[in-house]
């Protein structure tokens, strides 16, 4: 049956174990092709305008069902021949990525820690909902990753604080509890969104799981020191396996007497013992999970 298909046995059966309703939609999703979802830029225009402007472009798109930001393209077009793409006005990301930045809920004046930034969607749609941010600053494990990030900055016209760093381990340049809010964007199986990444299949193994269950926690651990009292964590993978979703919020909820999750207040996905799973579906989003948690005040 897994080579029908075309997965791997261990997935596969993860995926009936865990998904067993949903496992076959799963996989017609996985192998097929993905949309091309793109973010308005509200900041500078609005969905209409984009809408009309692909429109007499010749350009056949709809507005997203779960975010007021997206629009999905019938045919993935070159970014460069989609109006408003080089002035800033759009961005390519899937549906699921943008709903990011509003459950983060960036206010103005308050400092921002985008922990695992690159390629930065996540960070320039934060300061597209709020430029009155006091700081937002983007860090990533990868110098080399973080010039993706700068790119998309100054397409959009955007600022900064670009900072080379392991979340496991902040820089000491970082203050204790300095942010009002952190997004911790962890690296993962991407289990959630095969069909841009087709090579997970070969590329993950069981035993990686695991492992990155570990290096998960290991970046909540390490930036939660950097939250303020009465500040939030949204945490999000691409996976869809819960050893890497509920279950790492679990264990790190056990170790942190100061930390609580916050419900999110919406009413798509899945919801999970801890947090809510946006599965992959066909002409839809990706597979992408999401949880808030809050710092007690003492």
């Amino acid at each position: 049956e897994a080579q029908a298909a075309a997965h791997p046995r261990w997935l596969y059966r993860r995926l009936g174990e865990q998904w067993p309703q949903q496992r076959d939609d799963i996989i017609r999703a996985n192998n097929a092709q993905p949309p091309m979802t793109l973010r308005v830029n509200t900041h500078v225009t609005d969905r209409g305008a984009c809408l009309q402007a692909l429109a007499d472009a010749g350009i056949a798109a709809a507005p997203g069902g779960l975010s007021p930001w997206a629009i999905t393209l019938e045919e993935p077009r070159d970014v460069e021949r989609i109006p408003g793409f080089a002035a800033g006005q759009l961005s390519v990301q899937d549906e699921a990525a943008q709903l990011a930045a509003p459950l983060l809920g960036p206010r103005p004046g308050e400092r921002i820690l985008d922990a695992c930034a690159a390629p930065g969607g996540k960070a320039c749609h934060i300061l597209e909902l709020e430029p009155a941010v006091a700081e937002l600053v983007a860090m990533d494990v990868s110098a080399e990753r973080l010039q993706r990030v700068a790119e998309n900055l100054q397409r959009l016209s955007l600022d900064a604080t670009l900072l080379a760093g392991d979340a496991a381990a902040p820089p000491p340049g970082l203050a204790a509890q300095s942010f009002d809010r952190v997004l911790v964007d962890a690296p993962c199986s991407a289990s959630g969104v095969i069909r841009r990444h087709p090579d997970v299949k070969v590329l993950r193994q069981a035993d990686d799981i695991a492992r990155l269950a570990y290096q998960q926690l290991a970046i909540l651990d390490g930036v939660w020191g950097l939250l303020r009292p009465g500040g939030r964590l949204l945490y999000v993978t691409c996976s869809v396996l819960e050893a890497e979703n509920a279950a790492v919020v679990a264990r790190f909820l056990d170790a942190q007497p100061d930390a609580f999750e916050s419900p999110l207040d919406v009413d798509w996905g899945e919801r999970q013992p801890h947090g809510r799973q946006l599965l992959p579906a066909i002409a839809g989003t990706d597979g992408l999970f999401f949880c808030s948690l809050s710092r007690r005040v003492d």
